[in-house]
């Protein structure tokens, strides 16, 4: 195998050790994954029930083809486009011309909203049912001032200062149809009654309808005309059903439904209606065209009629030969069809360029005529010269006329055209709304995302809690210091009902090994009461410390259960609590009230030695208390006092185990472990950090004092320590056993 493949390997390795350690991660806090899920989702189904239905009302237009020029033939575009005409269309619904007056017309810049109670006083508004005995709901807890459902407000115009526009403002129901306006500071602007016009520190205001209980407050605001079209160019939906379909479909969404079909109806109307005058226009503009030419080609005909006048009298000649007159009919009609070909392209040249089909086109049809008419030149060049101008001069004059007669038959069909201009869009479906079923909220997605960043969340924290709690979960990272593991004890929930349980009776114990002797923590235990068989072998006494780094991690339950399970095999144990702070080991053998000597007084010489030894309640075992809360512990336990009573006691016994306070919060471990031939050191299972064991163990080692072994207290079974979870089962890791 290459490098190159082996370092393939190991990252597939690598990585699959990581994707399952965080499976098993994940696992471990299933109950607060759950219980997080649970909350999202219960509070997302609250949110789905008491939010405010949403309702969307549809409409439907048709676009035809625009006709434009003199024959009001349909629009074709010069060049292809992959830009839909609907697009254009649709720019000109959302346009602020048509939004405003429709904002202007539906006072939709005015907007009223009764005062509902916070949460959920929405919701019970709109379950309440009006009835012709009971128009209003009652108000719930006393508060008035809320509407409970039933209330009505209409407000027909309001006009504010500038100063006020886009301000909350109050209204509050009175009696007989009176009400109170103040503003949000809560100063008084005017008061009114309903169908009246009031007014008052520049605000002008008349209530169409009110119904309300006396004292129920109303929330109004003046928003600015400009800032309410822009908010409905948001909301108004505009879009094609298709390429070039010329269908468009329209919709709007409003919590209520008849404010929505009535938006939706009149933006339909009023893009029809500018539409239709945007179409009147462009028909007016060709009129305005037409009419303009008229004076000038009247002048031209009145013109070409005075010179074959004048020219007949002059000649005497009445009339023209038959031949003469074939040549004329066909030259007339051929100036009269040249005429309108170029009144028509006058009038396309407003439209488009020369480039454009429609005019490239009629440049043609011009191009034949004129060929056409040059080739009759040579006849009419063989007539005689006086046939010639009569010929001309008649020509000009009917070519005029009839040129007349077209352009008053256009003007007066394009004023009919204007006239009845009915545009190019039309509508085909009105606006409608289906209060059955409200598109907003949707409550099955509501839940789903509610139960989804739930889990997200519940994620986030555990990996949080990962990275910045460095609390040991494996106890090979307790070993890997260089102290042996010499047990690992199983969480029990006993034990913590013990510790929480009701006051315990004189006498009466509160260790786990007496309780629940088969407690799994009790058999890991024994196991380590082996293991401590064989290290101590080479001690230098029989006295054995242990200590902690921090308070919490469970040292003095493994000191009181330890000397419980060793004196059950026959040893005679003295378990002595140096704690002369917050010692508590006393109670745990059913000592209360504490003890009236302890190892403080003994220390103090303020009694003997054999006075402050407590026989418990377990054979072979005996206690020496804390004693009287003492001042200066550390000095008590530096005095010679302390040596000569364990030079004393230590014969009398096969075990003195010493409980101390913890390490890193004072120095008392370091004064006890100076006698004491073993030390351990309790760690606690996601609570103690390597700094901290670290820490410990250097601080023991700078006064002489050497940890021999670690007990890791309080281990829960977890799938992401699944590969060591034999110690949580009483399984043995003194070195002994390795």
């Amino acid at each position: 195998m290459t490098a190159m493949s082996r370092s393939n390997v190991d990252y597939y390795q690598d990585t699959q050790v990581d994707m399952a350690t965080l499976l098993r991660t994940l696992f471990d806090h299933k109950g607060m994954i759950a219980s997080i899920v649970g909350v999202f989702t219960v509070l997302g189904l609250v949110y789905a029930v008491l939010a405010q239905p949403i309702y969307q009302a549809n409409a439907m237009i048709q676009i035809e083809p625009k006709k434009v020029g003199l024959d009001a033939t349909p629009q074709v575009s010069s060049k292809p486009t992959s830009v839909s005409e609907a697009v254009t269309e649709i720019e000109l619904i959302k346009s602020r011309t048509v939004l405003g007056k429709v904002v202007s017309d539906l006072k939709l810049d005015v907007v009223e909203r009764p005062r509902y109670f916070p949460v959920f006083g929405q919701w019970l508004a709109r379950q309440f049912k009006p009835t012709n005995d009971k128009p209003l709901a009652a108000p719930l807890f006393g508060m008035g001032a809320f509407a409970w459902g039933g209330e009505k407000l209409d407000v027909y115009s309001l006009d504010v200062p500038d100063a006020l526009l886009g301000k909350r403002l109050v209204l509050t129901a009175g009696t007989d149809g009176t009400y109170t306006l103040v503003d949000s500071t809560g100063a008084q602007l005017l008061q009114g009654k309903v169908g009246e016009v009031s007014t008052g520190n520049g605000v002008s205001i008349q209530v169409e309808a009110l119904q309300a209980r006396p004292g129920t407050e109303f929330r109004l605001a003046r928003n600015r005309e400009l800032s309410t079209a822009l908010e409905y160019q948001d909301r108004l939906k505009v879009s094609e059903a298709g390429k070039d379909s010329g269908i468009i479909y329209l919709a709007i969404q409003d919590a209520d439904p008849d404010q929505a079909k009535r938006v939706l109806n009149e933006v339909s109307r009023r893009y029809v209606r500018q539409n239709v005058e945007r179409s009147s226009a462009e028909a007016a503009q060709r009129l305005e065209f037409l009419r303009s030419q008229l004076p000038l080609v009247r002048k031209e005909l009145e013109k070409a009629e005075d010179a074959l006048h004048t020219f007949q009298m002059r000649t005497k000649s009445v009339d023209v030969s038959l031949e003469t007159k074939a040549v004329l009919d066909q030259s007339v009609a051929y100036d009269t069809q040249l005429s309108e070909l170029r009144l028509k392209r006058t009038d396309l040249d407003r439209l488009y360029t020369r480039q454009h089909p429609a005019s490239i086109a009629l440049s043609n049809q011009i191009s034949q005529v004129e060929g056409l008419k040059a080739a009759l030149q040579n006849k009419i060049k063989a007539l005689p010269e006086t046939q010639q101008e009569l010929l001309r001069l008649t020509r000009d004059m009917q070519v005029s006329s009839q040129t007349y007669t077209l352009v008053l038959n256009k003007s007066q069909e394009q004023d009919i055209i204007r006239a009845g201009n009915i545009g190019n869009v039309r509508i085909i479906d009105n606006a409608d709304v289906n209060v059955e079923e409200p598109v907003k909220p949707m409550r099955a997605l509501i839940v789903a995302i509610a139960m989804l960043l739930g889990a997200l969340l519940a994620i986030a924290i555990i990996f949080l809690r990962q990275a910045f709690y460095r609390g040991v979960e494996n106890p090979d990272v307790i070993e890997n210091l260089g102290m042996p593991v010499y047990a690992s004890l199983p969480m029990s929930r006993l034990q913590e009902r013990l510790k929480k349980g009701r006051k315990s009776a004189p006498g009466e114990s509160k260790l786990l090994s007496v309780a629940a002797p088969t407690e799994l923590a009790i058999e890991a235990l024994r196991s380590l009461r082996t293991s401590l068989h064989f290290a101590m072998l080479e001690s230098r006494n029989n006295i054995l410390m242990i200590t902690s780094p921090t308070p919490g991690v469970g040292k003095s339950f493994v000191c009181g259960n330890l000397a419980v399970i060793i004196a059950q095999t026959g040893k005679k144990v003295l378990l002595i609590d140096a704690d002369m702070r917050k010692g508590y080991l006393h109670k745990s053998f059913g000592l209360s009230p504490a003890p009236a000597h302890g190892l403080s007084d003994a220390l103090a010489n303020r009694v003997s030695t054999q006075e402050v030894i407590n026989t418990t309640s377990v054979d072979n075992l005996d206690l020496i208390a804390c004693g009287f809360a003492a001042p200066n512990p550390s000095e008590l336990l530096m005095h010679d006092n302390f040596n000569k009573l364990l030079r004393e006691l230590a014969p009398n016994y096969d075990l003195v185990i010493i409980d101390t306070p913890p390490i890193m919060a004072v120095t008392d471990a370091s004064l006890v472990g100076r006698q004491a031939g073993t030390t351990l050191l309790v760690a606690r299972f996601g609570q103690s950090s390597v700094k901290e064991i670290e820490t410990s163990k250097r601080r023991l080692a700078q006064n002489g004092v050497l940890i021999k072994g670690a007990i890791f207290n309080a281990t829960i079974r977890k799938a992401s320590t699944a590969d060591y979870d034999c110690a949580a089962y009483g399984y043995d890791y003194s070195p002994a056993k390795k």
